[in-house]
């Protein structure tokens, strides 16, 4: 009988979820057997966590729905090891666990709240990084909703440090909300835009604290640098994300900060067989820099990636997709927001889009990235192609 392929995907989320999708619908699954290994049995929509702490309904669809159909096989469990030499993975479930072997793995597992190192954040503060803590956090709130008020701190002046602040206080307008901004608030938005973030921080009865430093997070509140102390009912913790330290563990050549190196095609420069997408890799893009953690960059080293292993693959050329960073699309609640064109630099550039209009093509960008997951060749091809003989090494060309 003929040995099947075997791909591993780790992580579901935009990119693993996008590139298992893909590779079902475009590879025969005569050749090929596809699982994906996901901690959760959801798909979590990380691009709106913000909403569901403060309130707001956010659908978790059954990933075992999403793939119905499609040939992948769903493991719920966590990825403990990954052996590159080997080609396991070894993962850890209700059922005690065991190993994958992998003949093509696509790491995915994206990143995680950043503690940098402040005392306290794990025992104290709430993050919105994931469904469960962002679930955690929104019990939280509803209790002091159903009290006499309280007072919330955003510790972090990041584009999720802005979307929960805003949205925690127009959702819940009987909270005291502070975020506290290590320099200036919205310093990488063009003047325009940042001062149009600072007037719908006022209209929202946001207390902001710029050039403030946390240096722990207590029970009742924070300790900054200098001495001064913060009261805080519910201390949410936005001051960055982390890659899952797996792949360093593992043995494959990361950067300093975790993220795996690959080359133009998503390969790991040192595993051919494993490649890598969204947070977890370190992808220069077209301008020469590497690419921030995105939803965008999620779909376009998803992409890349899923072109490069059914080129490999099938023995066909591999399509070269642009990598490219052209902004930030910020909500700033429900009815308002800011879209941030940058240049090659990633510099914002002078104009932006503001207000209603901003909002609402950050829904639309929300209701895309949602649909793509359940629709995932969109646009591209779908037809199923054989495996070919292992040694084929197709030539690489840009696409048009």
């Amino acid at each position: 009988m003929k040995h099947q392929h075997r791909i591993v995907v780790l992580g579901a989320g935009y990119a693993g979820a996008y590139v298992a999708g893909n590779l079902a619908h475009r590879l025969s699954p005569a050749d090929t057997e596809i699982t994906v290994v996901n901690a959760e049995p959801d798909f979590v929509q990380r691009l709106r966590l913000h909403e569901l702490a403060a309130g707001h309904p956010v659908t978790a669809p059954k990933l075992a729905d999403v793939f119905a159909g499609t040939g992948i096989r769903l493991r719920v469990a966590r990825a403990t090891v990954v052996d590159p030499e080997r080609r396991v993975v070894a993962v850890a479930d209700a059922d005690g666990g065991g190993e994958l072997g992998y003949d093509t793995l696509v790491y995915a597992l994206g990143s995680r709240v950043a503690d940098r190192g402040v005392p306290g954040v794990a025992e104290h503060a709430f993050d919105i990084a994931g469904r469960p803590s962002a679930l955690r956090l929104r019990e939280r709130l509803d209790a002091l909703d159903r009290g006499e008020g309280g007072k919330v701190l955003v510790v972090g002046d990041g584009l999720t440090g802005i979307e929960a602040a805003t949205e925690i206080a127009e959702a819940r307008p009987g909270l005291a909300v502070t975020l506290i901004a290590r320099g200036e608030l919205g310093a990488r938005l063009a003047p325009g835009a940042r001062g149009h973030l600072r007037r719908i921080c006022d209209r929202l009865g946001i207390t902001v604290l710029e050039h403030t430093s946390v240096e722990a997070v207590e029970a009742t509140g924070v300790r900054c640098a200098g001495g001064t102390v913060l009261v805080s009912d519910a201390t949410v913790w936005a001051a960055g994300f982390v890659v899952h330290p797996l792949a360093a563990a593992s043995g494959l050549e990361v950067t300093e900060s975790g993220q795996i190196v690959v080359d133009r095609t998503m390969r790991s420069v040192s595993h051919p067989q494993v490649y890598a997408v969204g947070d977890s890799v370190h992808a220069i893009g077209d301008n020469g820099r590497p690419l921030p953690m995105s939803c965008g960059s999620a779909g376009y080293t998803g992409r890349q990636a899923f072109e490069a292993i059914v080129g490999r693959l099938t023995g066909r050329e591999i399509t070269t997709v642009k990598l490219v960073y052209s902004g930030n699309h910020i909500p700033l609640g429900r009815r308002d927001g800011i879209l941030q064109p940058v240049d090659e630099r990633g510099q914002a550039k002078p104009r932006y889009v503001a207000g209603r209009k901003a909002a609402l093509v950050k829904e639309g960008i929300n209701r895309i990235a949602l649909w793509t997951i359940w629709h995932p060749t969109f646009g591209l091809p779908q037809r199923r192609r054989r495996v070919a003989a292992v040694g084929d090494v197709p030539v690489e060309r840009a696409s048009a």
